[in-house]
């Protein structure tokens, strides 16, 4: 990336779009680019970096706040890893608390998609979105 890029070419390097960068900046993840005398942003290398680093991020489903505190880290190379595995240790378990309650929720729909009735009243999917108690998991 060459200095002085603009908005446009740092969203297409980095694959993230214009607005969601302007977003980045204003929350404080991406840090206030120079401007031209025309009031145009100009990004540098470590701009690219950084989105890059965010949309990686974003992509496993990590939350804006941790990813500050990621990038905070690794500003600093030489630290213990200690909190950045701590992080991803309470970011896999709400994926797999995510994913039983997914597990379950699909075990549910299909028991209820299992309807072999030709009429309405007698429809199983009507009937256990009528009344929760036929549910086999009460959490959902």
């Amino acid at each position: 990336m060459q200095p002085g890029m603009t908005i446009g070419e740092a969203s297409r390097r980095s694959e993230v779009k214009v607005p969601t960068i302007r977003y980045y900046e204003q929350i404080g993840l991406l840090p206030t680019p120079t401007r031209t005398d025309g009031n145009r942003r100009l990004y540098e290398d470590a701009d690219l970096r950084r989105l890059r680093f965010i949309r990686h991020a974003r992509n496993l489903g990590f939350d804006i706040e941790p990813i500050r505190q990621l990038m905070a880290m690794a500003d600093h190379p030489t630290r213990s890893c200690a909190e950045a595995d701590r992080i991803a240790q309470s970011h896999l378990a709400s994926i797999d608390d995510r994913i039983a309650r997914l597990t379950a929720l699909r075990a549910e729909i299909s028991r209820m998609a299992d309807c072999s009735q030709d009429m309405v009243r007698e429809c199983r999917v009507i009937e256990v979105l009528g009344d929760h108690g036929s549910c086999l998991n009460a959490e959902h």
